[in-house]
């Protein structure tokens, strides 16, 4: 009975992230096409300049409780109740802060129009303090459908604010209020949704028991936030805007696609390992079945978007846009791996592994830096292959670390996510023979995808998969519902 609920639990979890993010990634495409073809390149290299400091403070503002409050076996009220007024009251202070700091950032990278657009960016982190606990409550309590349900409504309201806005000439000033935006509604429809309300009583004596753990996360996220946007900083200041744009642009659209992957299992699996880590052998069997169905999902979608990279940026954004494509097929090849770094740092996060998981980032963050300043000379290009490099590397330090906990081979997981990667290789290499001499853009797009999809699914098929057969399942189950 208990597999079965635990079966059900994570079921229900995967369907409702797959279908919130399956919804936002189209909700995402179409903003992002229309806006795309307002705006250039510079526009969102303006905005971009500013993503690291934005990405440090909600970092710091989080501090890591969301994980604390879900690693607890019994969360009393004065727990939420000390991560909302402390992530609350920090958000007002560094809003505060970087708002007189805005001319500072200005002068840094010699764009006077940051001041103030940096001071509407900023606003983000700002709403984003008060619907931090309450998120904890929904991710711990896995009320996924209601998480999808404010993720689709706020992707809404700020994409139509957003395209609004760029009609209307505000430029990167519609971008930076879009993103606003969709914060601030995410923080008020999950205060309004989540059963738990905050009183007013500050007590944050409890956070004293999580900081052993969050600390860590939170040196661990801001270093992994700095070398993440480390490219933002580097281009912003050496390079154009316009160059900064269509690194950003290739960047966007693959994370929108592995957003759709990391979303669906990062929104079950924490709280789902928590709950078996009593059994290690079940909770080794539950690990390498997220990690079979990650492959399953992943390899064909990221490697599916660098499959059609450039029919995709032509024909839905513009030919201006093309110089974005081999940006966006080095992401991809991360992308369709980076699902597996993220299982093993939520088994390390189930363990309390924080200081394992500080310093893997902190190590692998510089490594990355200092292949960023060996290749720089190199151009662009170059130090994004060294970058993503460093990401591949790290799968290796990331299974040796969980290994400690957990036992499981390498050679077990890459037995587990092989026939994955070898059909959707194989499936791209027949459809582009079948394809071969068809010039016209708007045919190859869609004979790519339609004829990928096709073939890829009947090739599980005739190897009987059972992930696609479990799938199938679901899908049925849920639609007779």
């Amino acid at each position: 009975m208990a597999e079965q609920t635990l079966k059900e639990k994570t079921a229900k979890g995967l369907f409702w992230g797959g279908l919130s993010n399956g919804a936002q990634q189209v909700l995402n495409l179409v903003f992002g096409l229309v806006l795309a073809r307002i705006l250039n390149a510079s526009d969102y290299g303006m905005v971009g300049m500013l993503a690291i400091f934005s990405a440090v403070a909600s970092t710091i503002q989080e501090s890591g409780f969301t994980a604390a409050l879900t690693n607890q076996k019994e969360i009393r009220h004065e727990d939420y109740n000390a991560v909302f007024w402390f992530s609350t009251l920090t958000g007002v202070v560094f809003y505060l802060i970087l708002f007189f700091c805005a001319p500072l950032i200005a002068k840094f990278y010699d764009k006077p129009e940051l001041i103030g657009l940096s001071r509407v960016v900023f606003l983000g982190f700002l709403f984003g303090g008060f619907g931090i606990a309450s998120n904890a409550y929904l991710f711990k309590t896995l009320m996924v459908k209601e998480r999808a349900k404010i993720d689709i409504i706020s992707l809404i309201c700020s994409g139509t604010i957003g395209v609004i806005l760029a009609l209307n000439g505000f430029t990167y000033y519609g971008l930076a209020i879009q993103t606003t935006t969709y914060i601030g509604m995410g923080s008020l429809l999950k205060f309004i949704y989540a059963p738990w309300k905050p009183v007013f009583q500050i007590n944050l004596h409890p956070l004293k028991s999580m900081f052993g753990f969050s600390s860590k996360l939170i040196l661990t996220n801001i270093f992994t936030q700095i070398s993440n946007n480390i490219f933002s900083v580097v281009l912003g200041k050496f390079y154009s805007p316009q160059q900064l744009g269509f690194y950003s642009q290739g960047q966007k659209w693959m994370v929108m696609g592995y957003q759709l992957i990391g979303g669906m299992i990062n929104g079950v699996a924490q709280p789902i390992l928590v709950q078996v880590m009593d059994d290690k052998e079940r909770q080794v069997l539950v690990f390498r079945k997220m990690v079979r169905f990650g492959a399953f999902i992943s390899f064909p979608v990221m490697l599916g978007l660098a499959f059609v990279a450039k029919e995709f940026i032509w024909i839905l954004l513009g030919e201006k846009w093309l110089d974005s494509v081999p940006f966006l097929q080095l992401f991809c090849l991360w992308g369709a791996m980076g699902y597996l770094s993220q299982l093993y740092v939520n088994l390390l996060m189930t363990y309390s592994r924080s200081d394992i998981y500080l310093f893997g980032m902190v190590f692998i963050g510089l490594l990355q830096i200092l292949v960023v300043w060996i290749l720089y000379p190199f151009g662009i290009f170059n130090m994004v292959i060294g970058y993503i490099g460093i990401y591949f590397l790290s799968i290796l330090f990331w299974h040796h670390s969980v290994k400690k906990e957990l036992p499981i081979g390498l050679i077990t997981i890459s037995r587990d996510i092989a026939p994955y990667l070898i059909i959707s290789i194989l499936t791209f290499i027949i459809v582009d023979c079948i394809l071969n001499g068809v010039t016209n853009l708007y045919l190859l797009l869609f004979g790519k995808i339609c004829l990928s999809v096709i073939l890829y699914i009947l090739l599980l098929r005739l190897l009987g998969s059972k992930i696609l057969k479990e799938c199938l399942c679901v899908i049925k189950n849920r639609s007779l519902c």
